[in-house]
């Protein structure tokens, strides 16, 4: 499956305030880099794939739509997968948008 092209725009628009934005193709998707690590993308099983906090996992895990990525078999701390119908309001998408960039923001650059 390929990614959604409109929910990669929506993601783009959201981060137009962002510094440092570069876009790449990876794993299916179109993932959204800051100081070259992955903050957002749109995946290409749909919806998100989000970076975050590995301590927030549980957190974060428990709004609507939001679970680990599985890995090879393992749930990942750190890098969650958001449901296309989550995001369908441009709020909810920003506020994926702020998790990702927000965490990403403090590691330092690649």
């Amino acid at each position: 499956m390929a990614y959604d092209e409109d929910l990669a725009l929506r993601i783009r628009l959201a981060m137009a305030g962002v510094g440092g934005v570069t876009e790449k193709k990876m794993f299916g998707g179109l993932g959204f880099m800051v100081g070259g690590h992955m903050a957002i993308a749109a995946s290409g099983e749909g919806g998100l794939m989000v970076r975050c906090d590995p301590a927030d996992s549980d957190e974060l895990c428990r709004t609507d739509g939001a679970e680990r990525m599985v890995m090879r078999g393992r749930a990942m701390d750190g890098w969650l997968a958001v449901a296309a119908d989550s995001v369908d309001t441009d709020e909810a998408l920003e506020r994926w948008v702020g998790v990702g960039t927000s965490y990403v923001s403090g590691l330092p650059p690649k």
